[in-house]
């Protein structure tokens, strides 16, 4: 007989979903973590006396969220904080054009004005656009359309856009805007505020997982299935079950190090081989006192000066101390993570000088991520990459054999990339081992009843 009914693989936020509510229903779960700690993909910083989010910082639009009905339920605390999803205004930016001057209010407006027609016409791009084509295909032709209309944009302003598409889709996918299938920000609608979390967005996966058998430390290397179960190797020892919850990232699946046998079948394998994984790191600035603007959300750096530091975002009211916080993605960020902290510092430094001048203070602390070299992720979020679809996301979550289901962000089509998304994967795949569905108001109750 099996040791438990379900192991769970991951002890991030889908893992420990499927977990807490797997063993609310009465079965003998283990939960297998690689790290020695639990989140995954969302972890927090403490070290400094305040939370500083590594990983995974905001929530993408918070209306119909079952992820902030959960956040609400369990009093987290949030800050609104709504430029997360990379708009080009919606809140006080400080724009500063290609020779590194700042825009006035009327420019920037303007210039809000453009990227809403260049979006447009991208749009309606991609609705005519053929199978394999690509993000930076359809945005190309936009912006030529644009340059060769009767009302044509000059072409400098042309050039600051297209650079501005570039670092949004790395920033939001993680990958070079070439990569990308030209329907690879279709799900990227962001309804209602965004929201940070001042105590560290981890907060919710160690909440869910307080009480449950995690076993830290358990890199899983096989996965065996038979007529008996699922044998689960790790290199500290063999766990047996009549099931698996496989949630780690679709980076460790890609890279192959766990290894199947036998071997998934194509409709998991084309999926894990189609769908891209990004790169986006983040580099936290500290400084000894402000030199931005005080009603400035974020601080954006248009055409040449923005080539490679392209925004900041003020995330001070976290620390309540000045802080920016600006991101290297794509082959931008997998450069930047094989760099030296101080090599890494200067040059976003240099970039923040030419817009404010030489005299502003220099960081006296600073934060810096690889998530493209961390062997527990391999990356930081999926993607649609060129030849996959939308499809591929909810078809990597199986179940294979009726005993082997998969979880995670790159699972959830309709919110991938996103720890949203990652919630509900794991609630599906509860419901799924299961066989029916789950009160989400009773999740989050229990979890307040084992912590008073």
């Amino acid at each position: 007989m099996p040791e438990f009914d379900t192991i769970v693989i991951g002890a991030g936020m889908s893992g420990t979903t499927a977990a807490r509510l797997l063993t609310a229903a009465g079965q003998r779960v283990a939960v297998l973590e690689a790290r020695d700690r639990v989140g995954g993909r969302m972890h927090t910083d403490r070290g400094a006396g305040f939370s500083v989010d590594l990983g995974a910082s905001w929530i993408h639009g918070i209306e119909d969220s079952p992820l902030w009905e959960l956040v609400r339920a369990l009093n987290v605390p949030t800050i609104e904080f709504t430029v997360g999803s990379f708009q080009a205004g919606g809140r006080p930016i400080a724009d500063f054009d290609g020779e590194a001057r700042r825009l006035s209010a009327a420019e920037s407006a303007q210039w809000v004005t453009d990227v809403a027609a260049a979006d447009l016409a991208v749009e309606q791009e991609i609705s005519r656009s053929s199978p394999g084509d690509t993000y930076l295909e359809v945005t190309e032709r936009a912006l030529d359309a644009l340059e060769r209309h009767r009302d044509a944009m000059d072409p400098e302003r042309v050039d600051e856009i297209r650079e501005f598409f570039r670092h949004r889709v790395e920033e939001q996918c993680g990958a070079w805007i070439g990569d990308l299938d030209a329907h690879g920000l279709d799900e990227d609608a962001i309804d209602g505020d965004e929201v940070v979390f001042p105590r560290g967005y981890d907060e919710l996966p160690a909440r869910i997982a307080a009480g449950l058998d995690v076993r830290l430390e358990h890199v899983v290397r096989r996965i065996v299935r038979s007529t008996e179960g699922v044998r689960v190797e790790t290199d500290r020892g063999v766990f047996t079950a009549a099931r698996a919850v496989v949630t780690v990232p679709l980076g460790v699946l890609k890279a192959g190090a766990i290894a199947f046998e036998p071997a998934l079948p194509a409709e998991i394998a084309d999926p894990i081989a189609r769908l891209g994984m990004g790169v986006f790191n983040k580099i936290f600035l500290q400084f000894p006192e402000r030199f931005w603007e005080e009603e400035v959300y974020a601080i954006r750096a248009l055409g040449e000066p923005g080539e490679h530091w392209h925004s900041w975002y003020d995330v001070s009211a976290i620390s309540g101390r000045p802080t920016l916080l600006t991101f290297a993605a794509g082959p931008f960020g997998k450069r930047v993570q094989t760099l030296t902290d101080d090599v890494i510092s200067a040059d976003a430094m240099a970039a923040l000088r030419r817009l404010y001048g030489e005299d502003i203070p220099t960081p006296v602390a600073r934060w810096i991520t690889r998530w493209g070299q961390d062997p527990f992720s391999q990356g930081s979020y999926s993607h649609l990459a060129n030849g996959s679809s939308h499809e591929d996301h909810d078809a990597l979550a199986g179940p294979v054999d009726g005993m082997l289901h998969f979880a995670g962000e790159a699972t959830w089509g309709a919110e991938p990339a996103t720890v949203g998304g990652a919630y509900a994967s794991g609630v599906r795949a509860a419901e799924r081992v299961l066989g029916h569905a789950v009160d989400l108001d009773a999740f989050a109750a229990g979890i307040l009843r084992s912590e008073a």
